[in-house]
This record gives C-alpha cells, structure tokens and sequence, in this order.
C-alpha cells in the first residue's frame, strides 16, 4: 500500500481469492464478485473527477438511484471521511466503489464509528474480485486511519467472509427495525474495540436518501 500525494491510498495490483456465491434465494448487494481480477486494475481514493462515474457506475450496479443518492448526501456531509471513499480503476475506468462514513453509536459512551455503504460494482465488472479487492483495500485503509469499528447493512452470505459479525452477538444493535438481524453487521478493524455496546443512530444522509433497511 502507497500514500497518495493529498492523502488517501494507492492499492495497486490487487488480487483476490475466488470467493462462494451468495446464499441461496438472496439477492447479490450492489455486485458480489466470486473470481481473480488482477492487474491492470488499481484502488485508490476517490478525486473530483470520480465524481460523475461514481453516481453511474453505482445506479448500473443497483439498478436504482438510491445508493448513489446516499454517497452524494454523504460526500456533503459532515460524516464523509476523507480517503475512504475507495475505486477500483481500470484505466481510469471506475470499475466499482466503497464509501466509509462516520454515523453515530450511541451509548453509555457515545462516539463515532463507520458505516459501509454502499459497496458496488458495475455489472460488466462482477464476479472477478473487484468487490472482494475493495473490502481489502478498505479494511487496510480503515485500519491506516485509526478507525476501529465498521459496521454495515449487507448480504448475510457474503460479508462474513471479511470477518463481519451480526450485530446483535456482538452487543451492537441496528439502526433501525427495518434492518434483519441477520443483515446487520459489524467488524472491528481493532479488537481492542471489542466489548463496545451501543445503538447506531444514521445521520440524516441515510433517511434523506432512504437508504435504510430492505
């Protein structure tokens, strides 16, 4: 891993193990990837020129305008994290993109953690590992950053193999009763952060967008 001049990370030649498909009878999230994909393909934080083929990369992979929503509110907000928000580019290409943001987990002690979402990949681009090398490089640059604590609304068949945990084992309950317990999960990037309790409180960039539970 490389720093780039201006801050974030450079995550060159990036290439995953094959992965299993999703659980049966549930949907792929934002575009599972099962498979190699290999150099030429680079992750790095997202620029301003990004911008434009991060909102349609991500409509393509979701097949909606939801999520993309989300990362604009987010990107304007004050839980955007600068050099979390990850692409996978070919050539220049946005193949795929992760967003880390700070939402709130209040409790006896109320502090921030980070939100995954969304994770996607454009439909030409799935099933090659591009969504597996975005988990790595955002789970290496969230670790870089000091944050402890991911947590995320996903595919229960597909983020524990990153080392995602349901929420309600770990004492971390969801933001909202929408969400299955099943699909509500977090990871911490430190285990000294284990032991953590609270509840996540989206900020108003996840209701704005509606982008809260199934």
């Amino acid at each position: 891993m490389a720093r780039r001049a201006g801050g974030g990370f450079l995550f060159p030649g990036l290439a995953q193990k094959p992965t299993s498909p999703p659980a049966a009878g549930l949907p792929p999230m934002g575009g599972e990837t099962r498979s190699n994909y290999l150099d030429p393909m680079i992750i790095r934080s997202e620029t301003p020129a990004d911008i434009d083929a991060i909102r349609i990369m991500t409509d393509a992979a979701f097949g909606g305008t939801t999520e993309s929503m989300l990362v604009g509110l987010v990107r304007d907000s004050e839980g955007f994290v600068p050099g979390l928000s990850l692409v996978a580019v070919e050539n220049e290409t946005v193949l795929g993109h992760v967003l880390f943001s700070h939402v709130t987990l209040d409790g006896e002690n109320p502090r921030l953690v980070l939100s995954l979402a969304p994770l996607s990949v454009h439909p030409d681009h799935q099933n090659k590992g591009v969504g597996s090398a975005l988990m790595a490089a955002g789970i290496e640059a969230v670790r870089a950053a000091g944050e402890d604590i991911i947590v995320l609304e996903g595919h229960p068949g597909y983020y524990p193999r990153f080392g995602f945990e349901r929420g309600i084992d770990v004492g971390i309950d969801k933001p909202d009763p929408r969400v299955p317990d099943d699909a509500f999960m977090v990871f911490f990037a430190d285990e000294a952060a284990r032991g953590t309790t609270g509840k996540i409180v989206y900020p108003p960039a996840f209701h704005d967008a509606g982008a809260i539970g199934p």
